[in-house]
């Protein structure tokens, strides 16, 4: 009698998260508060727990034991690996990438004893960033648009778009294509990805692409 009571409520779950997230395929074990926003064509693994408040966008992939605290924004497209926890604070842009165990804070200072739920940090990473496995983002930070943050590093500053840092505190060893590979590591105004082509300007402000428009009207030397 009792399994028959468990198997008829698990359907009754089943069939109220196909009605309230449509497209959305979450796996048996995961917990799932709501209310919350999942997009659809977004997976949901083993274990998972996503706190009430929380949203995540359309077409991601949420790993196995990953838990997305309350008021956490995952947009669309975003990969969180294994073992991974988005604590209150965390923001994530489009289609970023958290290696597994990647680690997020929201307190500065933390002491068992004492409440400072009122002193959480936020932190943001903004779209297209890879943030490599067992890395560590300390809370108060930035990591710019397809940055890339090796495995094991420990972000202690803002991170500027397409900066490539490793090590613990992390230090900026080159800068990176969108497509994940690196760019010359002269000195340069310019530079060119070898492999898709894409063209990069430095300036003090930073690295950007330079967009097809503006080579068409820049004059010929």
């Amino acid at each position: 009698m009792i399994g028959r009571i468990s198997k008829t409520l698990i359907r009754l779950r089943d069939l109220f998260r196909f009605r309230k997230f449509p497209g959305v395929q979450i796996h048996p074990s995961a917990v799932i508060d709501v209310p919350c926003e999942i997009g659809s064509g977004t997976r949901i693994w083993h274990f998972a727990h996503l706190y009430e408040g929380c949203s995540v966008g359309v077409d991601c992939m949420i790993g196995q034991n990953v838990m997305i605290g309350p008021n956490v924004s995952v947009g669309k497209g975003c990969k969180v690996q294994n073992n991974v926890s988005l604590y209150e604070g965390v923001t994530l842009g489009d289609g970023v990438f958290c290696g597994p165990g990647c680690v997020f804070t929201n307190v500065i200072n933390p002491r068992a004893e004492i409440d400072r739920k009122h002193e959480f940090k936020p932190t943001l990473v903004r779209s297209g960033a890879t943030l490599g496995a067992n890395s560590t983002i300390v809370c108060g930070t930035t990591i710019g648009k397809f940055a890339f943050i090796g495995a094991a590093a420990v972000v202690t500053k803002n991170i500027s778009d397409f900066e490539m840092v490793v090590g613990n505190p992390s230090r900026i060893i080159g800068h990176i294509c969108v497509c994940g590979n690196n760019l010359p590591r002269d000195e340069w105004r310019e530079a060119t990805c070898r492999e898709c082509g894409r063209l990069y300007a430095l300036s003090p402000s930073g690295v950007r692409i330079i967009e097809t428009s503006e080579i068409e009207q820049k004059p010929d030397d």
